[in-house]
């Protein structure tokens, strides 16, 4: 799996939907396990599935 910052840090996380279609999850990361990644984005809870991510990296907070 992609090494990802501990909880609570901001991400943007690249994985591939079942389309094979790639798509991006950017917002807090709330978990990481060996087969899911949970992220809280604005328009909710994204859970994808470990070996579909294709990159993540941490990025700046939001701005307010």
């Amino acid at each position: 799996m992609i090494r990802l910052p501990a909880p609570g840090h901001r991400v943007v996380v690249r994985y591939l939907l079942p389309t094979g279609q790639a798509t991006d999850a950017l917002g807090d990361l709330v978990s990481v396990t060996a087969d899911e990644v949970v992220v809280e984005t604005r328009r909710g809870t994204v859970r994808i599935v470990g070996d579909t991510i294709i990159a993540a990296k941490e990025v700046l907070p939001a701005r307010e």
